[in-house]
């Protein structure tokens, strides 16, 4: 939806969002592209929120991951989202006002979600046959996925859903290995809202052997 998303950004004011997962207690290397984007497009007028991954931190994405991700503590996690809040601060503006970057925490949401509940409004938006050929699993097939591990892309899906809702945030932008978690998002929206929502990669920073530069890599 190339043509969309550019006449979205020459109106101005798009409300977009990245996701990060407090899995460190410090942003990385592989994140400075995405929030160099990120201020880049706050500073052309459109509206960031950073998204701290309290709940989606508590599975761990299984994206680009050969293992399960090492489960932490939500005392952890809490203290993993306060590091990284103050360095975004340092190239995104948080200043209240209509240009002004939102942090906001998926904790708040998801962590005392009704799972019977939870399954019944979103679970039935989602096809595991489809789910399965994501890139994201197909390469965790052979050594084994988790349940926990694949709940993680309804989990995401429903963070842009709860956006959309709450700020009227249309787009979700990130690595592009978060391409099948970011289209659950939009279709799930497009299901339950009838409304349009946009997702947008960049390259992920690669390491010497060609993997994914990630917080818990070495």
């Amino acid at each position: 939806h190339e043509e969309e998303i550019k006449a979205l950004f020459e109106k101005g004011g798009v409300t977009f969002y990245i996701g990060i997962d407090p899995t460190a207690d410090s942003l990385h290397v592989g994140h400075f592209l995405t929030v160099m984007a990120m201020a880049h497009m706050q500073r052309c007028g459109n509206r960031p929120i950073c998204l701290m991954g309290g709940g989606t931190g508590m599975i761990g994405d299984p994206s680009g991951k050969a293992d399960m991700r090492k489960m932490m503590t939500v005392e952890t996690i809490d203290h993993n989202v306060a590091c990284i809040k103050k360095q975004l601060s340092r190239f995104i503006n948080f200043d209240e006002g209509e240009g002004g970057a939102i942090i906001a925490n998926n904790a708040d949401w998801l962590r005392n979600l009704n799972y019977i509940e939870f399954l019944r409004e979103i679970g039935t938006h989602f096809s595991v046959n489809r789910m399965l050929t994501a890139e994201c699993y197909k390469q965790r097939m052979e050594k084994g996925l988790s349940f926990l591990e694949f709940n993680y892309m309804i989990m995401q899906s429903y963070d842009f859903y709860h956006l959309f809702k709450e700020y009227g945030c249309n787009m979700q932008f990130g690595g592009d290995d978060q391409w099948s978690n970011m289209l659950g998002g939009s279709e799930l929206i497009r299901k339950k809202l009838g409304k349009d929502a946009y997702a947008m990669t960049i390259t992920l920073l690669l390491n010497s052997e060609g993997k994914k530069m990630g917080k818990t890599a070495s």
